[in-house]
Order: C-alpha cells, then sequence, then structure tokens
C-alpha cells in the first residue's frame, strides 16, 4: 500500500556519517533508502561508484535525494564557481543510479524584490535543472512557509506551493518539482486540497516533523521542530495519505532541527528517528 521509503539523511538528524557510514546505518537502523552524498562520488571513479551503488541494492536499499551542492542564493562569482562543479557532480550520481537532487527556497530578502528573486531564481535554478535533466535526474525544491521568516528581510519571496509552482513553471525545463516538508505544508496554511493538485512525479522528496505544542502558528520558528507524531500539531496523517493516495514513490527524511536529539549519541539519536519515521508510516492505509 506504500511506495514512499524511508530515508535516511544523516545531516538533517544531526549525525556526522561518511557515505559508507551513512549506508551501514541506514541497513541497520531498518531504512529503506539513504541519502547520496554527491561531491565524495564525484572524487571517485567510476568503478567505485558503482561498486557503492551494488553495495546499496545488497542491503535491500534504494537512494533518496541528493542534496545540491549549487550555492545558487548568494553572489553569481560563487553561483558560476558551484556551476562549474556541478556537470561532474551530477554525472557521478548518474552514474550510482540517483534520479533525485533536491534544494531549498530562501523565503525572503533585504536586496532583491519579488520580481527581481524571480527572475534571479528561474535563470540560475534553470541552468541548475537542465544539468540533471542531462543526468536523468529530477530536481526538487522546497518552498518555506513560516511568517516568522517570510517577514524576516525586507522583501517577501516564495513561501506557498502555488508561488512555487510559478517559479518551477518559469524554469520550464520539465524535470522540476516539489520537496514537500509537512511543516511548511502546514505552516503555509495549505491541507489536503493544495497536495491533491500534484502528481506523482511532481514530488520530489518529502520531509517529515512535528511542531511545538502551544505556539501560534505564526509565531513558529523554522528552526525549532519536533520528530515526526512528537506533539500532534502537524497533520502528519492526512500528509501522508494523500500522498500515498497520489501514488508518490518519493524518499522520505526526518527532518526535526532539534536541540534534545542533536545532543544524543548516533546510535539513539538515529534509533529514535528510526522508529519515529516508523511510526509516521504506520498513519497510512
Amino acid at each position: 500500500m506504500r511506495k514512499i521509503t524511508i530515508s535516511l539523511s544523516p545531516g538533517s538528524i544531526g549525525v556526522k556519517a561518511t557515505q559508507e557510514q551513512a549506508i551501514e546505518f541506514a541497513h541497520y537502523y531498518g531504512f529503506e533508502a539513504v541519502e547520496p552524498y554527491g561531491e565524495p562520488m564525484a572524487a571517485m571513479e567510476p568503478a567505485q561508484i558503482r561498486e557503492l551503488a551494488a553495495g546499496v541494492r545488497a542491503k535491500r536499499l534504494v537512494w533518496g535525494a541528493a542534496g545540491l551542492t549549487v550555492e545558487y542564493r548568494k553572489d553569481q562569482a560563487t553561483f558560476e564557481a558551484g556551476m562549474a562543479r556541478f556537470p561532474a557532480v551530477a554525472k557521478a550520481l548518474a552514474t550510482a543510479g540517483v534520479t533525485r537532487v533536491s534544494t531549498w527556497l530562501m523565503a525572503a530578502s533585504d536586496e532583491l524584490t519579488y520580481l527581481q528573486n524571480m527572475r534571479q531564481h528561474a535563470a540560475r535554478l534553470r541552468a541548475i535543472a537542465q544539468v540533471c535533466k542531462d543526468n536523468g535526474q529530477r530536481f526538487g525544491l522546497e518552498y518555506v512557509g513560516p511568517k516568522t521568516l517570510w517577514t524576516s528581510r525586507r522583501y517577501p519571496f516564495i513561501h506557498t506551493m502555488a508561488e512555487a509552482k510559478d517559479l518551477i513553471a518559469e524554469i520550464g525545463t520539465g524535470n522540476v518539482g516539489f520537496v514537500l516538508d509537512s511543516w511548511h505544508w502546514q505552516m503555509a496554511g495549505e491541507g489536503a486540497a493544495e497536495l491533491k493538485t500534484l502528481r506523482n512525479e511532481d514530488i520530489v522528496s518529502i520531509d517529515l516533523n512535528d511542531a511545538p505544542a502551544g505556539v501560534p502558528a505564526d509565531q513558529q520558528i523554522d528552526s525549532k521542530r519536533e520528530l515526526p507524531l512528537a506533539t500532534g500539531v502537524l497533520d502528519v496523517k492526512t500528509f501522508l495519505n494523500t500522498l500515498n493516495g497520489l501514488g508518490c514513490d518519493a524518499p522520505a527524511r526526518c527532518e526535526p532541527f532539534n536541540a534534545a536529539l542533536r545532543a544524543l549519541p548516533p546510535e539513539q539519536a538515529l534509533a529514535k528517528v528510526a522508529d519515529a519515521m516508523k511510526r509516521a508510516m504506520a498513519l497510512i492505509g
């Protein structure tokens, strides 16, 4: 009944791990997918990459979404430096069989108006998306929903699904979709209706978490979250069941930004995250 996979992204839960360690952790703690690391793969020979991918398959894991290695939010020189390296990264990921790359959108700017920011995002992300497309990869964008963030700078930018759809249309490469985060989805004031406007191919990856209790939505802080189902503030059941109803087969990682979790020894953090993610997936059906 479920095609969504439980994916381990060590960095998102405060665990430091090499690619090989991440694969071992994913297997040992019962995850179903693991984040691929683009930059280290780009430093490997193709035969080494294929051997690494074979090890993933041998452990009955699949690849999750790779994080974007290009810093596109800063100045042009920084963007161009990242783009110079990116084709090699995307090619290495493709050699490993990775088909998903993801990033997030900053929801405000002190320098660029909404239109200026849209133009810059469309141009830069189009270049990134084309490299992904050339390597058989879908490119996911995560809109960031909390009011505390999009009002934190002079000019608000994209912070809803509808606005992100406009950006995706402007990019126009045909391989760009969403990173859907349960926290941002609810903080943007969205529900099942918005999710139902999507198709499976529009959903590149998923982030799962919960929100602190007793804090109004317009006062929630992006960097303070909880493990899935910890408080029940987020409607994770509706979120996951709606996506499942679309036939969604995206990898779902835990992204709680939780100081207490990050303070735990890695083994305890991994066990807690695996348990929370499994309990969340049990809500599907």
